[in-house]
């Protein structure tokens, strides 16, 4: 059974940095693709950026130039670095595994970490 656990959420200035982690309980090279999504009260969840398993990242406009994904296939984990954090990017931020096997295609999604971006 696959887990995803996130983790590094917080309350965070305007300006402020946050990096977020999201490690999995198998490799995630079982994955065609990882990403992280967000949602702020009352807001349908939206992209943030996705990372395929080749190593090609994508972003939403919202965090381009301030947010980076990364991961690190020695501990399974997948990284959403943010950047010159704005109140607006106040959500709870949620990763996400994509697989594909044959004609099957399955998301895993972790529990969500809480982001707060406020003075």
């Amino acid at each position: 059974q696959v887990h995803l656990v996130e983790s590094g959420g917080g309350l965070v200035k305007p300006g402020g940095s946050l990096r977020l982690s999201c490690a999995a309980s198998i490799s995630i090279f079982s994955f065609n693709a990882m990403g992280w999504y967000r949602q702020a009260p009352g807001k349908e969840r939206e992209l943030v950026a996705t990372l395929t398993r080749g190593g090609s990242a994508n972003y939403a406009d919202s965090g381009k130039g301030r947010f980076t994904i990364s991961r690190d296939n020695t501990k399974d984990t997948m990284y959403l670095q943010m950047n010159s954090l704005k109140p607006e990017d106040t959500a709870v931020y949620y990763c996400k595994a994509h697989t594909v096997v044959g004609p099957t295609s399955t998301d895993y999604w972790g529990q969500g970490t809480q982001v707060t971006v406020s003075s």
